[in-house]
């Protein structure tokens, strides 16, 4: 009787409205395939933004692709399937019920704070396709130009957002296909065809070359960008109720997907660097440059500024998807109470205002970046290692939630649990400290700023991005929250939670925990 009730609550979990390409519209599809979740998981993960800035190592990038994939991916969507099957709500909650409000607090802002540093870096992206779809590919070499383009498109996105609806909904899935897995694939037969004709390679193809370059540790520190690159590996374990033996399935997807998306990675990597001199890559825009050096090689130089056009598009559409996403998980946590009462607004619309308007103003602040620091490359390199360091503490606190929520609530029912959770939830966590510690390091030729100055900077935005979340739950006032009496009968506020945690962390380590930190019903 009880698996018969599963199935059918699994049932109606895949039979829930999706608005993913790849997602099945056949009624007699109820679960999804371990290959259709590697699918959906390869086309959230995969980006070509990380692309140029392992190109410079040639056949070298092949390496430091599969160290962060052993010791951050894996580990990262086993560790979120297991969380998102018994706790409902995302890293807020996963962190919540293991170390309390203040920071599960913590967790959301930097998961929200994060994207906002991602934003720029993402759009400076799109400036340099758009600078090769405008005809002059200098253009993608401008710090003026591209704050320009990051002003404009961010601020248009922010106003299509502040409209309501899902106008764009359907955009970020289709644009992550044409956009990302298309050109890659073309990227990937373009070098085989380049090869296989006899072309130079710009960089060495002997097998020895699959060992890095080791001139210093700062040789080797782009590694922490690589680890960005496959952040997102936690958003499709929600979907993990959707398969049929997640116990089976789930760990066979999961390494599916992480084929799949090392050979997007790797194999157009190898494809720039093997049109386009070392000396010559940008952070920013080397993709089009080994577009222009194919298309340029086979007198089919128009189509560079087709598949500019493509990618940026692409790009364009996972910003607009992503801009309303991440702070509605803030203002979810905000609304009990954490954040004042300007920044819990709503529009008529119901949109996130104030959050949205905060969000804009850091981008804004951000984009100067590229006016004051001339080499675009080198603020892109700045920016990707900001946003790292933050989404790396994220990470931290959800490995440790997980360990934590094995001994602390132990009967919760999940539909996947971890084999050895804390050995690959530990991996997981040692993976992301010694990331966080590399992004001090500034990467090998950088030249912005003095080096020496490298490290006080990273820290000193870390701590200004980072430390936000813990002055306003210190400074929370008894207004900010503003759910009604019953809500607060039923979840507690949060003075009762900190009375409530300090109890449980006393002597009497046996009593049972308060109602406010229960295990929400199983998944």
């Amino acid at each position: 009787m009880s698996r018969t009730t599963s199935n059918q609550t699994a049932d109606a979990a895949a039979k829930a409205a999706s608005n993913h390409p790849l997602t099945s519209r056949k009624a007699v599809t109820t679960f999804l395939g371990v290959g259709q979740l590697a699918m959906l998981t390869l086309v959230v993960v995969a980006s070509l933004r990380s692309l140029p800035a392992m190109a410079v190592y040639g056949l070298g990038s092949v390496t430091l692709y599969i160290i962060p994939a052993i010791f951050f991916l894996i580990p990262t969507a086993l560790v979120a399937a297991e969380l998102a099957t018994g706790w409902k709500g995302g890293v807020y909650v996963w962190v919540r019920e293991a170390f309390g409000n203040r920071w599960g607090f913590t967790a959301v802002w930097l998961q929200w704070i994060q994207n906002v540093v991602w934003y720029p870096t993402q759009i400076a992206f799109i400036a340099a396709a758009l600078a090769f779809v405008f005809l002059d590919p200098s253009l993608s070499n401008s710090g003026l130009y591209t704050a320009i383009i990051i002003l404009a498109l961010y601020w248009g996105s922010t106003l299509i957002t502040l409209r309501g609806g899902n106008l764009f909904a359907k955009l970020g899935s289709w644009g992550g296909i044409l956009g990302t897995l298309l050109p890659a694939v073309l990227l990937i037969v373009f070098g085989f065809i380049w090869l296989g004709t006899g072309e130079k390679s710009e960089t060495s193809l002997e097998p020895s070359a699959i060992i890095p370059p080791f001139t210093g540790i700062a040789s080797i520190v782009l590694i922490v960008s690589n680890v960005l690159a496959y952040a997102g590996m936690e958003v499709n374990a929600v979907h993990v109720n959707q398969m049929k033996d997640p116990g089976r399935g789930y760990p066979r997807s999961v390494l599916l997907a992480s084929i799949l998306i090392l050979l997007v990675f790797i194999l157009p990597t190898l494809a720039i660097s093997i049109a386009v001199p070392e000396k010559d890559l940008g952070l920013t825009n080397g993709i089009m440059l080994a577009f222009q050096a194919y298309f340029d090689e086979w007198n089919l130089g128009w189509a560079t500024a087709v598949v500019s056009a493509l990618i940026a598009a692409g790009a364009l559409a996972s910003v607009i998807t992503w801009i309303a996403g991440p702070s509605k998980g803030l203002l979810a946590a905000a609304e009990t109470g954490l954040l004042p009462p300007a920044l819990q607004k709503r529009n008529k619309a119901g949109v996130q205002s104030g959050i949205l308007m905060l969000q804009g103003t850091i981008v804004t602040v951000l984009a100067a970046i590229f006016v004051i620091v001339p080499n675009v490359s080198a603020a892109f390199v700045a920016l990707i290692d900001m946003a790292a360091a933050l989404y790396l503490i994220m990470y931290m606190l959800m490995f440790a939630s997980a360990i934590m929520l094995r001994r602390k609530e132990p009967d919760v029912t999940r539909t996947y649990r971890v084999p050895a959770m804390n050995l690959v939830a530990g991996v997981g966590f040692f993976a992301c400290l010694a990331a966080f510690v590399l992004a001090f390091v500034p990467p090998d030729g950088f030249t912005a700023f003095p080096l020496a100055a490298y490290p006080w900077i990273v820290g000193l935005v870390i701590v200004v991005l980072g430390a936000p979340p813990l002055i306003f739950y210190a400074l929370r006032k008894p207004d900010w929250d503003r759910r009604s009496a019953a809500e607060k009968a039923m979840h507690g506020t949060h003075d009762e939670d900190e009375a409530a945690a300090g109890a449980a962390a006393g002597p009497s380590t046996g009593s049972a925990p308060p109602p406010s930190a229960s295990a929400p019903p199983p998944a």
